[in-house]
């Protein structure tokens, strides 16, 4: 029993020496990391994304390609977004936005024939810091698409995005 007296003791020292975590660490953070975009389509969008916190709201964008064997059938990737923070606490914010993701996909046999894919997704996040620089992301939203350049269609997917950052300050 002493010991584990003694292990509480030193957890609770660290703990109150590390000092309160803020949500990005603080105001003015930028973060690293990845994230993707679910759809109720075959295309789930994402990849290597960055996060800049200003502190009431953050803004990112993300970039991804992939290139599987086979000839002409590379897919670039890429988005922006926006969350305006409506609540904040030491260890998560809940934020309301969205964003805007392009996809340009090919469309298969032998042809360079590609779609070009835009979202606008209108939707909510809530970011989970699980230290003072590491945050999970998770949120949901309606894909709004437009197809490719034959031709429009407006539709609305739920969707679902999640993702990690590590913020730098």
């Amino acid at each position: 029993m002493r010991n584990f007296k003694i292990s509480m003791a030193a957890l609770m020292a660290v703990a109150a020496a590390t000092g309160t975590a803020y949500a990005g660490g603080s105001p003015n953070t930028f973060g690293i990391g990845a994230e993707a975009l679910f759809t109720n389509s075959d295309d789930n969008i994402g990849g290597i994304s960055g996060n800049y916190d200003f502190g009431d709201f953050h803004l990112g964008g993300f970039l991804g390609v992939a290139d599987p064997a086979g000839a002409n059938n590379t897919r670039l990737e890429m988005g922006v977004r926006f969350f305006y923070h409506l609540h904040s606490s030491a260890m998560a914010d809940f934020g309301v936005g969205g964003g805007l993701a392009y996809a340009n996909t090919p469309v298969g046999g032998a042809s360079d024939a590609k779609n070009d894919e835009v979202y606008l997704v209108p939707g909510m996040q809530i970011r989970a810091f699980i230290s003072s620089n590491v945050a999970l992301s998770f949120g949901a939203g309606i894909a709004l698409g437009l197809g490719d350049a034959d031709g429009v269609q407006l539709d609305g997917h739920l969707t679902s995005n999640a993702g990690v950052h590590y913020y730098f300050f």
